[in-house]
């Protein structure tokens, strides 16, 4: 679970560092929260 947080995470910074607007970086930080809630709900079950 630990291993695949921290790829999620890895993969959320290189996302946000493609982009190019403040638009972009809000659509990343948004499907980035929603994978960590999937993954959370995921573990509880």
């Amino acid at each position: 679970m630990r291993k695949a947080f921290v790829l999620l995470a890895v993969a959320a910074a290189l996302t946000a560092a493609a982009c190019n607007t403040v638009a972009g970086v809000g659509r990343d930080t948004q499907a980035a929260g929603a994978a960590v809630t999937d993954a959370a709900n995921d573990a509880k079950n």
